[in-house]
């Protein structure tokens, strides 16, 4: 005759206040894929977030440096050109424009199109002369219309005392 000892079941009950689901020292199968999930959505938010703050920062409408260089050498020779006219003299060559820091960006319109504010320091010298000198700027760059080329825009008044007038000027296309 063959004896069969009972079978005993032991079962474990789990208060609520045991249960952590963030304890990561209690793996269960379950638990892991999950994991695993949140871990995969929180790093693609994090991913996109950065890709918004830095799309932001340079596709805001900010124009290439070699925008920047050619706007500040085109404001120098037109502020050359009036002041030579007004003294009766005839104004030098083009200026050597260097070092631009920008320190602030602002979108702005001017006039129907988009455009953008900008303020730093830059560095510059007039052709022939050896002393360089460092100058605070302030430029007002008008976009294309279809984002592919720049404007000089100097602001010009306003003819009904609500709205700003502009005068641009077309900046070379860097072929780059």
């Amino acid at each position: 005759m063959i004896s069969s000892a009972p079978e005993t079941t032991v079962v474990q009950v789990i208060r609520d206040s045991d249960f952590n689901v963030f304890d990561c020292s209690r793996r269960s199968a379950m638990s892991h894929p999950l994991r695993r999930w949140c871990k995969a959505i929180l790093s693609l938010l994090l991913v996109g977030l950065i890709n918004v703050g830095l799309t932001s920062c340079s596709a805001g409408g900010r124009p290439p440096r070699s925008v920047v260089l050619s706007a500040l050498g085109q404001q120098i020779q037109l502020t050359q050109s009036a002041i030579a006219m007004s003294l009766d003299l005839e104004a030098t060559g083009v200026p050597e424009v260097t070092r631009v820091r920008l320190e602030e960006q602002e979108s702005l319109s001017i006039g129907d199109q988009k455009g953008v504010h900008l303020i730093g320091r830059f560095d510059w010298r007039l052709a022939g002369d050896a002393v360089k000198v460092d100058s605070p700027f302030e430029l007002f760059l008008e976009r294309g219309e279809r984002g592919q080329s720049w404007r000089l825009a100097l602001p010009s008044g306003s003819d009904d005392g609500n709205s700003q007038t502009w005068i641009t000027y077309p900046l070379a296309i860097d072929p780059s």
